[in-house]
């Protein structure tokens, strides 16, 4: 067996488990801190990912989620953000299945379950990670940190920066990655035993190591960082390799590399194979993924659109630091950090440029600690921490290709590993230090105390999108998107007023925020504030002529301000830049009734129905129009083909009963009025047009009994009052000729 190293655990004041009771408590608290967001709602991209996304419904062939993205669009599309995710979407498919719709709570649940079991696997990893890779005679692998692995552990379960990763559904793709993540690495330690014949390794734990990784891949894109992770930890923990002296060597151009141990135990054999299944791995993904990368917009990621290199590299830099700060002071934490959240730097004299001296002078001391410590202990731990932590957020660097972001909290959740590592290994050092060992464990408890209440918050204002977006005003009061999606909530509640102002103040923190004048357009329309409706729709399509949307509700304003020609002009315009666009036709529709273009109306309305089947206000208008013009044949004929397509739609039901009741159809008429009745009971026409159809058809009493249910419903019904006051003469007149 291999010569022990001293244990980090020697000067350590902490509890000592056995291993079975270590991930107890681990699992025990990673799922107190989370479990409060077990029922809580769909909230902010699971909107697109989850609701909006054809992938996890049945109807939808298996085999489309290898050629689509995460949101379900095709990866050869030029809007597609080719985030290539397969095995996390088959994981929600299978949510839907199983809770036989979009229920919350299993999605949920299933996101628990898994940071639980992340954190269980965090014990083996630190163990290995903190106390090195060493083996019993017997072939068992020894736990030489059981209390600083431990701790690690602790540490990462009850970071407040994973809520985003558990509480936030989407999140269940670096949960994923990171499962196989950790199982890649831990499987690649499986191929390292030792026995009588001294150290060997299994070619077969390297392959299933390597594919492991692949699957991590396929829940997220920095799985793939694994490989060059377990490279590392091969180089350093297997091969003992001095990196500073190899480095010398090569530079040197010194043939004794064999005795430093690059060609010894297979090294070289093993990192060819990682690499060589990293580059087919990162092919396949690329022919995958069909065209370039995908475009992004300045608001997305501000820094990388700059002109200048050096203000590239300044913001680059800087928001390095912010996610440095996440994970030493995860306090303010936000939904989304762009749209003006971090202004730009554009000058050495920006007091923010202190953040980077710091942040650079910290790793360049933990550098060189790690290259040029003569305890090889401490280089081991120092590098495999700066290793886990750079390494996996290297995919989000904005090194290699632009990211969509300009802080992400989920990108962290596997970086979070190194910080932990590099915050137990601090503690070791101080302890070892310190005269009064207990003061400082008990000021480390208190830490994860703080974080496991702060995790609790913090998950408990995921639970709503009210919650999470009023939660991220005081962090990020700049981010227009932030008081947008304030707005959007309160809207969608129906407190117009109150949305009018966070959507004004999304535009006057940024004046080209197309969407936030689109939905404050749409609000003042329906105040009938026409006029700034007008000129904020028109504003927000000359600044992007390709929002079919804005084009669309700029048509519906125009058209109620009777300019009917650049009405059609805006929807045709609409149209043009979205050519699948039901509800478009059906506005297009509406403005040619009112010009009494009967055809027009009814080509619109039924390409809308072509597009979207279930378009209920389109299959309406036609048969109403239809009814209008007299022709009841084709009215019925559309509305029984509308019935097929939305059996259980009342307002269907009603209009096809009014026009059945016309051609004398009593009977079938009755029928579908009392269906509709019974779906929505408390509709003062559906009982007013009953009432006329027993009237014509003779059955006075119950014409009485429903003309009176829709007047005590809607007692100002138009026509209602005058057809039971008619009836009502009628019953007398027959009361009195039955008297004599």
């Amino acid at each position: 067996m291999a010569q022990t190293e001293p244990s980090l655990d020697h000067d350590v004041s902490w509890f000592l488990l056995p291993s079975y009771w270590a991930k107890m408590v681990v699992a025990l608290i990673s799922f107190l801190c989370f479990a409060n967001s077990y029922d809580g709602d769909f909230v902010f991209d699971d909107s697109e990912a989850i609701i909006n996304n054809k992938d996890l419904r049945a109807e939808t062939p298996l085999g489309d989620l290898w050629h689509h993205d995460f949101w379900g669009s095709k990866l050869s599309s030029n809007t597609s953000h080719k985030s290539y995710r397969p095995l996390t979407v088959l994981t929600f498919r299978i949510n839907y299945l199983f809770a036989g719709g979009f229920y919350p709570v299993g999605f949920h649940v299933i996101n628990i379950i898994l940071h639980c079991t992340i954190s269980v696997l965090m014990v083996d990893v630190f163990s290995i990670l903190l106390g090195g890779l060493q083996f019993s005679n017997k072939g068992r692998r020894l736990n030489l940190a059981p209390k600083t692995s431990l701790l690690a552990a602790l540490l990462f379960a009850v970071h407040p920066v994973h809520t985003e990763c558990v509480a936030g559904i989407v999140g269940r793709a670096d949960l994923l990655c990171a499962l196989f993540f950790l199982l890649s690495f831990l499987g690649y330690c499986k191929a390292f035993r030792e026995n009588k014949e001294g150290h060997h390794f299994s070619i077969f734990w390297v392959l299933v190591s390597v594919i492991l990784g692949a699957i991590a891949m396929l829940c997220k894109e920095q799985g793939i960082t694994i490989l060059g992770l377990n490279a590392v930890f091969d180089a350093l923990v297997i091969n003992k390799l001095n990196i500073l002296e190899v480095i010398q060597k090569l530079l040197h151009k010194d043939k004794s590399l064999e005795k430093a141990g690059l060609l010894r135990k297979g090294l070289l054999f093993r990192i060819t194979l990682l690499m060589s299944g990293g580059a087919s791995i990162l092919y396949i993904r690329w022919r995958i993924m069909g065209t370039g990368p995908p475009a992004f917009t300045e608001v997305d990621n501000p820094a990388s659109f700059a002109d200048s290199l050096f203000v590239r590299a300044i913001n680059y830099n800087y928001y390095y630091s912010l996610n440095a700060w996440l994970l030493l002071c995860p306090w303010w934490l936000c939904f989304d950090w762009s749209m003006g959240c971090i202004p730009l730097i554009k000058s050495v004299s920006d007091w923010r440029i202190i953040a980077l001296a710091a942040l650079w002078f910290c790793l360049i001391g933990l550098i060189c600690q790690a290259l040029c410590s003569e305890d090889s202990h401490k280089r081991r731990i120092l590098t495999l921490g700066l290793g886990f932590l750079i390494i996996p957020f290297l995919p989000a660097s904005n090194l290699f290709f632009r990211v969509g972001f300009v802080i992400a909290e989920r990108v962290i959740y596997l970086p979070s590993i190194g910080y932990c590592i590099l915050f137990t290994y601090g503690f070791s050092l101080l302890s070892k230090q310190a005269k009064k060992k207990k003061i400082l464990a008990v000021a480390v408890l208190g830490i994860l105390l703080i974080n496991v209440m702060r995790c609790a918050l913090r998950s408990s204002q995921w639970r709503s999108e009210e919650q999470l977006f009023r939660s991220a005003l005081s962090v990020c009061p700049l981010n227009a998107k932030v008081h947008y999606n304030v707005g959007k909530n309160l809207a969608d509640k129906g407190n117009q007023s109150a949305a009018i102002k966070y959507y004004r103040e999304a535009v006057r923190l940024n004046p080209k925020y197309v969407h936030a004048m689109n939905n404050l357009g749409n609000i003042l329309k329906e105040r009938n504030e026409l006029q700034e409706a007008e000129e904020l729709l028109s504003l927000a399509v000359r600044i992007q002529p390709d929002f079919a949307a804005a084009w669309m509700n700029l048509g519906i304003v125009q058209n109620s301000l009777r300019r009917f020609e650049e009405a059609e002009q805006s929807y045709w315009t609409a149209i043009k830049h979205r050519k699948k666009y039901p509800d478009c036709y059906y506005n297009l529709g509406r403005l040619y009734a009112d010009l009494n273009r009967h055809i027009d109306a009814l080509n619109a309305w039924r390409n809308a129905t072509v597009l979207k089947p279930e378009h209920s206000l389109a299959w309406n208008n036609m048969i109403i129009l239809l009814d209008n013009t007299g022709n009841l044949a084709q009215a019925e004929a559309v509305g029984r083909e509308a019935l097929e397509l939305i059996p259980n739609d009342h307002s269907l039901m009603f209009s096809l009963a009014n026009v059945l009741g016309k051609s004398q159809k009593y009977k079938e008429s009755e029928a579908l009025f009392l269906k509709a009745i019974k779906a929505n009971p408390n509709a003062a026409s559906y009982h007013g047009n009953l009432a006329v159809l027993y009237h014509r058809w003779g059955n006075l009493d119950l014409a009485k009994k429903h003309y009176e249910v829709s007047l005590k419903l809607d007692p100002t019904a138009p026509g209602t009052k005058e057809n039971y006051n008619l009836l009502r003469r009628k019953l007398e007149q027959l009361q009195k000729k039955g008297g004599a």
